[in-house]
């Protein structure tokens, strides 16, 4: 869900993008831990020198979210998913897949990533945990909407009655009540 909330607001006035370089890609992956600081460093590196490859894979990046935002909020409205945007999602998930390593540290075995050097390293580990989610549909609780104004993010609902309304209750669902609140007075 942190991946297709990178847009603050998408209901009333959209954004701003908080992805608006690859740079922000980069800190957002590992502040949610798709990639290690090691990981980030080198990214960064990388990037600087391949500025152009670097803005492509931000925008790869960008699709994906805005398919999965698609997908996701179809589940939350309770709406045919598109086909397109789960199109674009199974590619992206294919490409992932050719990017999986089985890997082995002091004798265990667990799945990791190809060390290619590839600056697309955020969307396709992004694509391959989102199938996974998507796929788990039915061991998790819904995806749902926001409907506060200008806020439209997704969320899994996992309070204990499944009635959670608000993204945030410090945030859209305070200000909802003050709205109520002054309705009334």
């Amino acid at each position: 869900m942190d991946f297709v909330n990178t847009v603050d607001a998408r209901v009333g006035t959209w954004g701003p993008d908080l992805l608006r370089n690859y740079d922000d890609l980069l800190a957002w992956a590992e502040r949610v831990e798709v990639i290690t600081p090691t990981e980030r460093n080198e990214l960064i590196a990388l990037a600087v020198d391949n500025r152009l490859l670097a803005t492509k894979a931000l925008e790869r990046a960008k699709v994906l979210r805005e398919s999965l935002y698609a997908i996701l909020r179809a589940e939350a409205l309770q709406t045919n998913v598109p086909p397109d945007e789960v199109n674009t999602v199974q590619k992206a998930v294919v490409e992932s897949l050719r990017k999986r390593a089985l890997c082995e540290a002091n004798g265990l075995f667990f799945w990791g990533w190809t060390n290619d050097g590839s600056l697309e390293a955020v969307w396709v580990r992004v694509a391959l945990s989102a199938a996974s989610f998507l796929a788990g549909r039915h061991l998790r609780r819904s995806v749902r909407e926001c409907p506060g104004p200008n806020c439209g993010w997704l969320f899994l609902d996992t309070s204990k009655a499944g009635r959670r309304r608000w993204c945030s209750d410090e945030s859209c669902g305070s200000r909802s009540r003050v709205r109520r609140f002054r309705a009334r007075v």
